[in-house]
């Protein structure tokens, strides 16, 4: 049986933060939506159970992106990331379809409940338990089993629609029980943030990917044209922030999230200047912590003029 520290390896915890900044900021959002048309519409409940099943969802990915490259030959010596789990031996393919399988039950569990306590049993309930279940089904397919959509430069678009436009706007409206349309642009903006990460990822990778057969967005664009798509994704995410801020500014809390432009834009700066893709690694982590205190402090600054 692998050792508790190898498990914690492959959930690869420093992913966590941003896949609860969607969550976040769509709580964030209700709670001021709540604040001013004078309801209480807002649930710690649903805060906390939309956080553990974003969570669990995080994990699954992570487990089966482990497996599921070492299975299509992608994890190898020459990948420039840290080893995983199932590469290395450490946790068998068979120990690894397990937990996978307990981690997809819980993260299920958990959905159900979420649902239930936010919108009971109804048709609406039947709309989410469908987006649920895609979730999941796009925690697995990313990497694992046959004809994975990541291999097929899909992982760009799944990114941006479950840590963008589902994650703000899913749990906005489990809150609310309404989509106000304005919250589409701090959703596209954490959208294209999200999927600015995986774009690093596969930046860093670009290489082995290309010789593995894994035709990411980053492979089919070529290096130097996904690093002008990296921009574009930064930029449109800033640009939706700063439009969404403008139209519902009332104090100057709001704007408490433009401190993490100057990270932002030093490692914009990084990435286009790049002509190594190995040398990006850095810039993973710093890409996914930015976010998250984006995340943080745009949210902060709704709750401040609540």
């Amino acid at each position: 049986m692998a050792d508790l520290k190898h498990w914690l390896h492959a959930f690869r915890l420093r992913t966590l933060p941003l896949a609860v900044s969607s969550i976040i900021v769509g709580c964030a959002l209700a709670y001021d939506e709540a604040y001013r048309s004078g309801t209480d519409f807002f649930s710690l409940r649903v805060l906390c159970l939309a956080l553990l099943t974003a969570i669990l969802l995080q994990i699954l990915s992570n487990l089966a992106n482990d497996l599921g490259d070492h299975q299509h030959g992608t994890d190898n010596a020459e990948r420039v990331g840290p080893q995983r789990s199932v590469q290395s031996g450490a946790i068998t393919a068979a120990q690894m379809k397990r937990a996978m399988l307990i981690c997809g039950a819980l993260a299920f569990t958990c959905g159900i409940a979420l649902i239930v306590t936010a919108l009971g049993f109804s048709v609406k309930m039947l709309v989410f338990l469908l987006l649920g279940v895609l979730a999941i089904g796009a925690s697995v397919k990313y990497t694992f089993g046959k004809n994975p959509y990541g291999y097929a430069g899909l992982g760009d678009a799944s990114v941006f629609l479950f840590f963008g436009i589902v994650g703000v706007c899913g749990t906005f409206n489990l809150h609310a029980h309404h989509i106000e349309p304005l919250i589409l642009l701090p959703a596209i903006a954490f959208g294209c943030f999200s999927a600015g990460v995986l774009n690093v990822n596969n930046l860093r990778d670009i290489k082995n990917d290309k010789a593995s057969g894994k035709i990411t967005m980053a492979v089919r664009l070529g290096f130097d044209n996904a690093k002008g798509y990296h921009g574009i994704l930064i930029a449109t995410g800033l640009l939706c922030l700063i439009a969404y801020t403008a139209v519902t500014f009332r104090a100057m809390p709001q704007w408490g999230w433009l401190i993490t432009v100057p990270a932002l834009g030093t490692h914009l700066r990084t990435v286009l200047r790049a002509h190594d893709p190995a040398s990006l690694d850095p810039q993973l982590k710093k890409l996914a912590l930015t976010t998250f205190f984006t995340a943080l402090a745009f949210s902060a600054g709704l709750i401040l003029v609540a």
